[in-house]
């Protein structure tokens, strides 16, 4: 039962999804708490707090989680699947002596263990037989030791992890040098800016976006844009049966879905499939952050009794890394599309009210516990409930990414 968590994504060569990284509010640096909670706070977070099982934060990808020592010698939690975990050791110096002594334990339980590179700068090679994973901070001033070193950790089949890569250059640096997985941001950023104009069929879902971003809603508009789009329309019914929005009755037409879902909720799958397609040549993984932002700002804007239509927090989140799915500047890319003055100024960072929901997003991805506490203060929001709040938007975000197949039929210009 995993409540007061974040998550970082760890990428594979091709920047899919190999992995999950978990950050825990309660555990000393963001490690797994070292005590277990007892059986009446437990049951209290239950009923009052959006909880995920492992699989679900993980969204059915390993998990990484990072142990203290002293956590480790008394064992681990029955509940954690060797098969689905990754064992993170956090050691202090005074524990380097008991290093080996701990991964042998743990790898007698059945886990992976993957360690920082501070563990084998010494050329402490006895521990390579039982390390699995090595993670390296991806900083210019590790070049040389890892130019020195890297074949030694591949000979002996310990696959590498370039942790903090910020940057495109980074991952192509690292990727280069012959590491395995990529852990950091660099995937939400522009690969190279281009103020190239958009190609016809991307035009076609601008105007999709359009349509939703005022109050008003011309269903004839937004009905013959669809149909005119294979992609679109098969898209359009795929997110309408997937049973996470819908679990009763079957959606056979835009029409359909506009009665039994009502005006809001359809701009939103709307404006989701317009990304959707916007993004059919990144990574999947950026998709997925931007719609669990989306959900999480609109969670905040419904507890903060905000108008919803149009959609303006929900359409903050999800656009909120058009510039990465676009190659394009954010703020010129935001002042060509027909979006309400609030969701631009948000995503060009004008600190109104939308802004400080995309900020407490942020925060939440990178495990910025200080940064949740200041925000919810100013949006007089309880902190546990703002955990149960993104809980629930990554559940959502899950969902709807299992409706997303790489195979679906692509967009006509």
């Amino acid at each position: 039962m995993f409540a007061f968590t974040a998550r970082q994504p760890i990428l594979d060569r091709d920047k899919d999804v190999f992995a999950y990284e978990l950050f825990f509010r309660d555990g000393k640096n963001n490690s797994y708490p070292s005590i277990e909670r007892d059986g009446a706070i437990t049951k209290r977070i239950v009923k009052n707090y959006q909880t995920l099982g492992l699989d679900d934060i993980s969204c059915d990808k390993k998990s990484f989680i990072n142990f203290q020592s002293e956590t480790l010698m008394r064992g681990l939690p029955a509940s954690l699947d060797p098969k689905n975990v990754v064992v993170g050791l956090i050691a202090s110096q005074s524990a380097d002596n008991n290093l080996l002594d701990m991964c042998k334990h743990v790898k007698s339980m059945g886990y992976k263990i993957a360690l920082t590179d501070h563990f084998l700068k010494s050329s402490r090679n006895e521990l390579l037989p039982y390390v699995d994973m090595l993670k390296v901070n991806a900083h210019h001033e590790n070049l040389d030791f890892l130019a020195n070193n890297v074949n030694r950790f591949i000979d002996a089949n310990v696959q590498l992890i370039a942790n903090k890569v910020e940057t495109q250059e980074n991952f192509n640096i690292f990727r280069d040098m012959g590491f395995d997985y990529f852990q950091g941001y660099f995937f939400a950023k522009p690969e190279s800016l281009s103020n190239k104009n958009l190609p016809t069929s991307k035009l076609t879902l601008i105007e999709l976006m359009g349509a939703i971003s005022s109050e008003s809603f011309d269903i004839e508009c937004v009905n013959n844009v669809i149909e005119r789009d294979v992609g679109l329309s098969y898209m359009l019914l795929r997110f309408m049966n997937n049973p996470a929005i819908n679990k009763r009755y079957r959606i056979t037409s835009l029409r359909h879905a506009l009665n039994y879902m009502g005006e809001v909720e359809i701009k939103k799958f709307i404006a989701l499939l317009a990304l959707t397609n916007l993004s059919d040549d990144k990574p999947l993984e950026l998709l997925h952050l931007s719609l669990v932002r989306a959900k999480f700002c609109d969670l905040i804007s419904i507890k903060k009794n905000i108008g919803c239509n149009p959609p303006t927090a929900f359409l903050v989140g999800l656009f909120s890394m058009l510039d990465a799915l676009l190659d394009q500047d954010l703020e010129l890319l935001i002042e060509r599309l027909p979006l309400a003055n609030e969701v631009k100024e948000a995503l060009c960072g004008v600190q109104n009210d939308l802004f400080m929901y995309l900020m407490l997003a942020r925060a939440f991805e990178s495990g910025n516990w200080l940064k949740v506490i200041k925000i919810s203060k100013i949006l007089e929001i309880e902190q546990k409930r703002l955990h149960s709040l993104f809980n629930e938007a990554i559940l959502w975000g899950n969902g709807i990414r299992r409706s997303i197949s790489p195979y679906f039929p692509e967009s006509k210009a």
